[in-house]
């Protein structure tokens, strides 16, 4: 059974007139009006207060109060006490606990709760201000929602979108559909995201990136905490080094920007442009310190790396950009074209002026070996060192000294084999002719002769310490990555796909938003 409505009850008024000229069927009250409607309180200047419809015209210095959750102040406002909803006009003004809202018109729904505007509103809370054309206000969740273009502006920040949640109390942001935020320090896009305007942190999904000066960042979850200036991605994450023309690619990133500092793991790959060729490199994480002109790259874990002619394996790298030196530390071996390298330890050198390979040092126990172009032996130089220069990226002339070996199938222009050679010497000169041996030269050679095939037994055509490894070569930017990387690389890649496939809908309203209040009375009561 509906219940009868309340009447409308005038608390107060300095005059109380009927005049049936200017409002026929209206008790016409001036001064000082007071009305109270179901715990409501409306006090203005002058109004009128027609009794059979229960409803009220105000004037002047309206107010209306709703307990301590708020007050809606304009120049004229109507009440309708049946309906319970109220209209006001005229330099409207809305203020709750923690916000204010100043629009042309406003209109309040005391039956749901909700206060709406479809005139130009601007919303003052704390550090924020909110712009929008229209809006609407949950009274009980304290929650101003935006379906048409809406500016928040911050000291620190400009947030746009044209589908914004704002929590008033928490200040707590959804956003939905194409949205900005704009500051100093980068520029955020997201079609679905949280941020938390007083914390500074935030969280987005849905075709989301980050974009500072010189990096943009990508991936289908971001995390940014701007006080920190600290970002995380999560799948399919891509970093931009759009000063270097860089790239790094993993499923999981974290940068800290104030320390220029970035790390990267599941299936990390970093991509470099070098000699017009892009360079591959892989581990099983990643770190890049420091700014450009200074930067530290490291990988860890089973690296890789490929480029077009040059590939290599070791458990860790260590790259300064300052002094152009790249370190391949333990185990170090390397691929030129069909010639293997190995070494105790291994550097490659840049130039910084031309951004070119210069050089490549091997310490300690090098071995060169290659397949016999067309037998089955193999071409073996060894040595104690190895110092080489590059042209154009590619590796063309090598000293290799003290105490070198060489074992060496000679063919002539048709490719017979004329002997195979077997030596020992001080120093080796090799010249690399588009990265196979074209000339070798011998310096103060102590023992060597030219064998026949049949005269030469197999025991005999390897050098002690010969290990071939022709089966590990990388052969393609693809071989970079173990097996089981590349499983979980699909399953992730899957993943995104059928997400980015999926309507995108807004964000799922977060429990600390929900339980801000009860959170906040718990901590005053010290519960």
């Amino acid at each position: 059974m509906a219940q009868t409505p309340k009447k409308i009850l005038v608390e107060h008024s300095d005059f109380f007139d009927v005049n049936q000229i200017e409002a026929p069927d209206a008790a016409l009250l001036t001064g000082n009006v007071r009305v109270n409607h179901d715990g409501i309180i409306m006090t203005c200047n002058k109004a009128y207060y027609f009794q059979k419809e229960n409803y009220i015209k105000a004037f002047g210095n309206v107010q209306l109060v709703q307990g301590d959750t708020l007050f809606l102040n304009s120049k004229y406002a109507e009440y309708n006490g049946d309906m319970k909803i109220a209209f006001a006009t005229g330099d409207a003004k809305m203020r709750s606990p923690e916000s204010t809202l100043v629009t042309d018109t406003i209109n309040f729904d005391r039956n749901t709760q909700e206060v709406f505007y479809k005139t130009k509103g601007t919303i003052t809370n704390r550090d924020n201000t909110l712009i929008s054309k229209s809006g609407k206000y949950y009274v009980a969740e304290k929650k101003f929602q935006f379906l048409t273009a809406v500016t928040i502006t911050n000291p620190k920040y400009v947030m746009k979108s044209n589908h914004l949640d704002y929590y008033s109390n928490s200040g707590h942001s959804y956003l939905f559909g194409p949205s900005t935020i704009t500051s100093k320090a980068n520029f955020i896009y997201t079609e679905k995201g949280f941020y938390d305007t007083k914390k500074n942190v935030s969280h987005f999904l849905r075709k989301s990136y980050i974009k500072y000066d010189d990096r943009l960042i990508e991936g289908d979850s971001l995390y940014y905490d701007r006080n920190r200036e600290f970002a995380s991605a999560t799948r399919n994450v891509i970093i931009t080094d759009s000063i270097n023309r860089g790239i790094v690619k993993g499923h999981y990133a974290e940068l800290y920007k104030n320390q220029d500092s970035m790390y990267v793991t599941k299936r990390a790959v970093a991509v470099n442009f070098v000699d017009n060729d892009s360079v591959y490199i892989h581990g099983k994480k990643m770190m890049v310190t420091g700014k450009e002109g200074n930067r530290i790259i490291r990988a860890f874990n089973n690296v890789r790396f490929y480029k077009t002619d040059m590939s290599g394996k070791c458990d860790s790298i260590h790259s300064n950009s300052k002094i152009s030196l790249t370190k391949l530390i333990g185990n170090p071996i390397l691929w030129n074209g069909e010639s293997q390298i190995t070494g105790d330890v291994m550097h490659l050198i840049g130039n910084n002026t031309t951004k070119k390979l210069d050089s490549l040092k091997v310490l300690n126990n090098t071995f060169i070996v290659s397949k016999d172009t067309l037998g089955t032996g193999f071409n073996q130089i060894k040595g104690q060192n190895l110092y080489g220069k590059f042209l154009e990226g590619k590796l063309h002339d090598v000293d290799i000294i003290k105490n070198t070996e060489v074992i060496y199938y000679m063919r002539n222009e048709t490719n017979d084999l004329i002997g195979i050679n077997k030596n020992v010497s001080s120093k080796i000169n090799i010249l690399f002719d588009k990265n196979d041996i074209e000339t070798i030269t011998f310096f103060k050679q102590i023992d060597g002769e030219i064998y026949p095939e049949a005269e030469l037994p197999e025991n005999a055509r390897k050098l002690r310490g010969l290990f071939w490894r022709g089966d590990e070569r990388i052969k393609s930017k693809d071989d970079i990555f173990p097996s089981e990387e590349n499983i979980e690389n699909d399953k992730l890649v899957m993943q995104g796909k059928a997400e980015e496939a999926k309507e995108n809908i807004p964000m799922k309203i977060r429990k600390e938003t929900l339980n801000y209040d009860k959170k906040k009375k718990k901590g005053i009561n010290g519960q």
